[in-house]
């Protein structure tokens, strides 16, 4: 059963620029930029007007050799933004300038970055299953752990004291921070677990999974609260808005679903021309901001992300 939408002015508007597509979208801790990582191994930084139409001014960050798989902003700092890339670099970057400040190079490909809460280190994941943690001052690594299962999206709690690990045995390991000794398994689905996100309000997490199931969990009793079913292909990105109310899942079906987190139910689906591969909520408004694999009619990548928008009615 579908619940009324209680949205007024949906709107969606599409931005271009990269050459590619478009992996992972972030907006930084104030809302007011939002950033696009692309195979065409560059990031964009985009200057969001929120009521304005006029044309949107876009910064380019170069300088990765490969696609740019996933990208984080300083939770602390408006205009701080870390990359990771198939390159083996993480970047760190001025928004303002669109300068490297700093740059790590790592053992294997990056595609998981992460910030801490307080910002003060970020966490990265690669193809071969190794976490290294870097300081951001330094922007050395502090840690390093190579795992002997498949590890995929990484998060940390809204406290820093708890890093969750995402699993292909559709586990999510919970681990004590900064130890990282193990806490908890918890076993979440019946296929690899893929991505994470932990409700801004510190409340709940949520888990996609190749089961194309969403899990929400009680961060307090880790216990599952329940399940979210529309899908129907692996869940490859989730997010939970700025109020912890709704949460956003998308695959490779060709809508979005938006869910309320409190009663499970659907209650808008954005509809999509291609499998999605990042969604993410504005940490103060409710728009969401998607990108995925669309092309155009002659089959090339559009690169191109949108942004949709409501209010509440």
């Amino acid at each position: 059963m579908e619940e009324q939408i209680p949205f007024k002015n949906l709107h969606s508007r599409e931005y271009s620029g990269h050459k590619k597509k478009v992996h992972s979208v972030a907006w930084n801790c104030i809302g007011t930029k939002l950033a696009s990582g692309s195979v065409d191994q560059t990031a964009r930084i985009w200057h969001i007007e929120l009521h304005g139409h006029s044309k949107v001014k876009d910064i380019e960050l170069k300088g990765h050799t490969d696609s740019v798989d996933q990208l984080c902003w300083d939770p602390k700092h408006a205009d701080l933004i870390a990359t990771a890339s198939g390159d083996k670099t993480v970047r760190l970057w001025d928004a303002r300038s669109g300068k490297c400040s700093q740059q790590a190079e790592l053992s294997g490909e990056n595609i998981n970055i992460t910030y801490k809460p307080d910002g003060t280190h970020v966490a990265v994941g690669n193809r071969d299953d190794e976490l290294t943690i870097l300081d951001v001052r330094k922007f050395k690594p502090i840690h390093r752990r190579k795992f002997n299962y498949e590890v995929n999206e990484i998060a940390w709690n809204m406290t820093g004291e708890m890093f969750f690990l995402t699993t292909g045995n559709g586990t999510v390991e919970v681990l004590s921070y900064p130890s990282l000794r193990p806490l908890d398994t918890l076993m979440a689905h019946t296929a690899g677990c893929y991505c994470i996100a932990i409700d801004p309000i510190g409340r709940h997490f949520a888990v996609g999974s190749a089961d194309s199931l969403v899990s929400l969990w009680d961060i307090s009793e880790m216990l599952c609260v329940r399940t979210f079913t529309k899908l129907e292909w692996p869940v490859r990105t989730i997010g939970f808005n700025y109020t912890g109310d709704f949460i956003a899942s998308a695959s490779e079906d060709l809508f979005i679903d938006i869910s309320n987190v409190h009663t499970g139910r659907t209650v808008h689906q954005i509809p999509c021309r291609a499998a999605m591969n990042s969604v993410e909520w504005n940490p103060k408004y409710n728009l969401l901001a998607y990108a995925g694999d669309d092309k155009n009619k002659y089959q090339a990548d559009e690169g191109v992300f949108r942004i949709f928008g409501f209010e509440n009615a």
